[in-house]
């Protein structure tokens, strides 16, 4: 009975066997410099941090494995946070990438201590050089449509100047062969008309209107006058030779 408690079970801390072990593993393992720095976790900002160890853990190991993303970011909120330990346990699963893996991560969460929001200052650089690459992406777009858009606009006005040049030399023509079609739709006045003030010409239509009026008139009364003298020659050649029958005899 008093060797029950021989049965109970005990941590790795509480096992002398394990923690020589890890203690011969921290002697004999080397470690980056910045393992000597510590980090307050509560000033990481970890909702940016795990993304960054999934995308990693899954580029070295090749496929994406939840249990090993889940132990290191269980690892991170250990309340006594140590990278040469969580070295140890990772050297498991990443084997002779775990140096390197863990010196990237810790640099990551020097950083964000120290910056406004828990975020690291790569993480920054890299959204601000995204949002710089967008646009520059976007201004090359705009470019190129202002360089199609200025080419169709020229394009456009070549088309216009060669109707317009067109449309002089037809004209050109017309007026070289006699063609009096294009002087009569032309728009500008004639040149008889040109130097004169719209009074004159409106004077010069009345008096041309009454013109006409009045040689009408002499016309008719001409013919008049002159049927008239047709109607008298005609009485007068009846009376004639009325009168030439009444004085020839009788028989």
């Amino acid at each position: 009975m008093g060797d029950a408690g021989f049965f109970r079970g005990t941590s790795a801390d509480q096992d002398g066997r394990f923690s020589n072990k890890e203690k011969k593993l921290l002697k004999s393992m080397s470690f980056p410099p910045e393992f000597d720095q510590k980090v307050d976790i509560k000033k990481v900002n970890l909702d940016v941090i795990k993304p960054w160890i999934s995308n990693k853990i899954t580029e070295l190991l090749g496929l994406e494995d939840e249990v090993v993303i889940d132990y290191t970011c269980s690892l991170l909120e250990e309340p006594d946070l140590d990278p040469k330990r969580m070295q140890i346990n990772l050297t498991g699963f990443l084997e002779n990438k775990t140096k390197d893996f863990l010196s990237e991560l810790w640099n990551l969460l020097l950083s964000a201590q120290n910056s406004v929001g828990g975020i690291p200052a790569q993480f920054i650089e890299q959204k601000k050089e995204e949002l710089r690459r967008k646009k520059a992406e976007e201004d090359a777009r705009r470019a190129q449509r202002e360089s199609v858009m200025d080419t169709i606009r020229k394009k456009q006005s070549e088309e216009i100047n060669d109707l317009r040049e067109s449309g002089r030399r037809s004209r050109f023509d017309d007026h070289k062969n006699g063609n009096s079609n294009s002087r009569r739709h032309s728009r500008s006045p004639s040149r008889r008309y040109r130097s004169r003030s719209r009074e004159d010409r409106r004077s010069s239509r009345h008096h041309s209107y009454r013109d006409d009026y009045y040689s009408r008139h002499r016309d008719e009364r001409s013919d008049r006058r002159r049927n008239d003298d047709r109607y008298r020659y005609e009485d007068r050649y009846r009376e004639s030779r009325r009168r030439s029958r009444s004085r020839s005899p009788a028989y």
